[in-house]
């Protein structure tokens, strides 16, 4: 039988292809356009796989290159010799150092277990099974820090933290990254895991000037790395993150350590390396840190200027600690280095030999902000607790604020004021005490009040600034604090009361020098600051860049600086003539009291003021309990031994330097109160003689030269000219007072 003939099959036609310029012909064409036969996309995605083979290999040669180009330098060529110098603003004489290194290395079989598997468990958890880098490691650090909200894992294994820290800078740039990932490889090509993990160990940071778990095991907790336990171990493994953030001894440290301490239980917990019952035991609570020890290093008072360095590089300028103690730096100051030396020098020539007497001494730069000298205490290392920024209540230096602020709201310097005393307010009564003497002063200008420091006239003016209301008076006052320079929080935390003028709430010493050096400087306000350069290898990588802004108004800061020289130019008259300098001067003398009304003693006396080119506060308190100064601190007056500490400072501190001169009083006319008008003065009596009785020869009777009456007792305003006169001074009053 006869087989049919077949069409071959590719010569089969289907209807959409007779169709004459039907879709599939137009297909077909995109496809012979790209070249070749068969569907077009089967084409795209051999060229994207061509390319994803390409884009491999090139990378893979790339890779190959640099491997072979990149050499591993010479372990610690760059890291261990570099140590960071702190210089005074001359750039030459040097304050001290920030140690580079405190290091004592160990073997791994003296390094517990424990440790090894709390490092592991904080920094690189695939450890053992990565070849230094871990790219899924970074993808899985990135969603647990995301979804937990809190930075709790990393990227970097523990190769490459070794190996930057090794042989590489802190730089952060690409060209480290890379060298970093090539050299992370090459170093576990030819090291052991457990070589590279004691490497680790003995070379990474753990705050505090310690390099190296050994170190770290002393300096938290007394013992030799061999000694720790596990949750020890996990502290120091939290610890490597972020050793400022994680310091065990920064105020709030549990709040912020636990999260991270709590994460490595967990991955120590799931190694092996510690039970679950284990974990537990630590997951509420920290281990118990060994007393903060401190460098000789910060010994004497440049302690106070290193401590200061230190912490505006980590807190505003965001140097680590690792950086700072081993970056190599050259760190240029703004403390000057003969106002400096002055400043120490004031302080022991002036400071009573007293145990717990301590003092305090700023100066600041006007315009600037610069610090140019700073007295914290005597020793950083047995008292590290720094009186220039500890604040404490400044008494009357305080009233340079409500000056300011009642000429901003309409008072001026002859505005009339009440300085009688005592005067009540509410529930309270107020004296005139201090450096005004005790007196009741009757009716006085606001320029008077501040030269005799006049609290009751303080008062009153408080309660004219709010038409009565104490606090809408006393919070023009913190307002212009803040404008001055007092820092927002400190004056968010004072309460606006009738005595917020008098400064009952305290204030650091840094603070107020800063405040009264933007009134030197007729009205413009800098942040006061430290650190001026940041040097490394010849190049500078920061620099202070002053800011300035006008925060009052020039003919208020004249105004002010009228009345505020009153104090110190007007002899008996003013509080503050122990303060004069050589130099134009203002100033303002301030001794506070603390207690209740049942129990006031002085808690604090200041001297602050300025002349144009130099502003100074200085403290003194005897302690943070407010512990009384009378009769421990003779004289305790703000005008005495504080305001002679701040001459023998300014004194040679300006010596050789241009005073200049301080803008022109704006003479404002007050808008506001009643224009304070001095009574005319009244002649004084005459005691006569009868007159006696002729004699032959007198043509004219005679009469007793008149006799002056003697001066009431309230004018006289210290024990010697009181008791001069024949009266008795009274005790029994603060600050004494003359009665007859």
């Amino acid at each position: 039988m006869a087989q049919a003939r077949r069409r071959p099959a590719t010569s089969r036609r289907t209807p959409t292809s007779r169709r004459s310029g039907g879709g599939g012909g137009r297909l077909r064409g995109i496809a012979q356009g790209i070249g070749g036969h068969g569907p077009w996309w089967s084409k795209v995605l051999r060229w994207f796989a061509f390319l994803a083979v390409s884009g491999i290999l090139a990378g893979a040669l790339t890779f190959f290159i640099l491997y072979r180009a990149i050499a591993i330098p010479d372990p610690n060529a760059d890291f261990l010799t570099q140590t960071t110098k702190v210089y005074y603003s001359d750039g030459k004489h040097e304050i001290g150092s920030f140690a580079n290194q405190d290091r004592e290395s160990i073997p791994l079989s003296e390094i517990p277990a424990s440790m090894q598997a709390a490092a592991i468990a904080a920094e690189d958890r695939s450890f053992y099974s990565n070849r230094g880098i871990d790219f899924k490691g970074i993808l899985r650090a990135v969603r647990d820090n995301t979804s937990s909200g809190e930075i709790t894992s990393g990227g970097s294994t523990i190769t490459q933290q070794y190996v930057k820290i090794l042989y590489l800078t802190q730089e952060r740039s690409y060209t480290r990254k890379v060298k970093e990932a090539v050299l992370s490889i090459k170093i576990h090509n030819q090291l052991s895991k457990k070589d590279i993990l004691e490497g680790y160990l003995n070379t990474i940071y753990f705050g505090n000037g310690s390099y190296g778990v050994e170190v770290a095991s002393q300096t938290y907790f007394d013992k030799p790395a061999k000694d720790l336990n596990y949750a020890q171990a996990a502290l120091l493994a939290t610890v490597i993150n972020s050793p400022s953030y994680y310091d065990p001894y920064a105020d709030g440290a549990k709040e912020r350590i636990m999260p991270r301490f709590t994460y490595v239980l967990d991955g120590m917990q799931k190694s092996g390396a510690i039970t679950a019952e284990e974990r537990d035991k630590f997951r509420d609570r920290m281990p118990k840190v060994a007393k903060k020890k401190i460098s000789n290093r910060f010994g004497g008072t440049k302690g106070y200027l290193l401590d200061m360095v230190k912490n505006e590089l980590v807190n505003d300028l965001d140097f680590t600690d690792s950086q700072i103690d081993g970056g190599g730096y050259k760190i240029i100051t703004s403390f000057d280095y003969d106002r400096q030396r002055d400043a120490v020098a004031a302080v022991k020539a002036n400071r009573p030999d007293k145990k717990e007497l301590h003092t305090a001494l700023v100066s600041i730069e006007p315009g600037t902000g610069g610090v140019q000298a700073l007295y914290g205490g005597p020793d950083f290392v047995k008292q590290p607790f720094n009186w220039a920024t500890e604040r404490t209540q400044p008494g009357s230096t305080f009233k340079a604020f409500a000056v300011i602020a009642a000429l901003e709201d309409g008072y001026g310097l002859q505005t009339k004021l009440d300085g009688n005393s005592p005067i009540t307010v509410g529930k309270g009564t107020i004296e005139n005490q201090g450096d005004s003497g005790g007196s009741s002063f009757g009716s006085v200008s606001l320029e008077r009040a501040t030269q005799k420091s006049i609290n009751t006239a303080f008062v009153d003016l408080t309660l004219q600034m709010g038409d009565d209301n104490v606090e809408v008076g006393a919070s023009k006052v913190l307002d212009a604090a803040v404008q001055a320079g007092i820092p927002q929080s400190v004056a968010d935390a004072i309460s606006p009361v009738a005595v917020t003028s008098l400064g009952y709430a305290p204030v650091a010493p840094i603070d107020m020098a800063n405040a009264y050096a933007t009134i030197a400087a007729g009205g413009e306000r800098a942040q006061w600051f430290v650190v001026d350069k940041v040097q490394r290898s010849g190049e500078t990588v920061y620099e202070h860049q002053v800011e300035t802004e006008r925060t009052i108004d020039e003919d208020v800061a004249g105004d002010t600086i009228k009345a505020m020289q009153a104090v110190v130019n007007s002899g008996a008259n003013g509080t503050g003539s122990n303060g004069r300098t050589i130099c134009p001067t203002a100033g303002k003398t301030g001794t506070a009291t603390a207690g209740d009304d049942d129990d006031q003693h002085v808690s604090s006396s200041w001297f602050a003021g300025f002349t144009p080119k130099l502003a100074t506060a200085v403290m003194y308190n005897r302690g943070r309990g407010n512990e009384d100064l009378e009769g421990y601190m003779i004289p305790f007056f703000g005008g005495q031994i504080p305001a002679r500490t701040f001459q023998a400072y300014m004194n040679p501190a300006l010596e050789g330097t241009e005073c200049g001169t301080f803008i022109s009083p704006g003479n404002i006319k007050a808008k506001k109160g009643t224009v304070y008008r001095a009574p005319k003065p009244k002649p004084r009596p005459t005691r006569t003689t009868p007159k006696p009785t002729p004699t032959p020869t007198a043509t004219q009777p005679t009469q007793e030269p008149t006799q002056p009456t003697t001066p009431p007792p309230s004018s006289f305003t210290n024990r010697g000219s009181c008791e001069a006169a024949g009266y008795t001074w009274d005790t029994g009053v603060l600050g004494g007072r003359c009665v007859g």
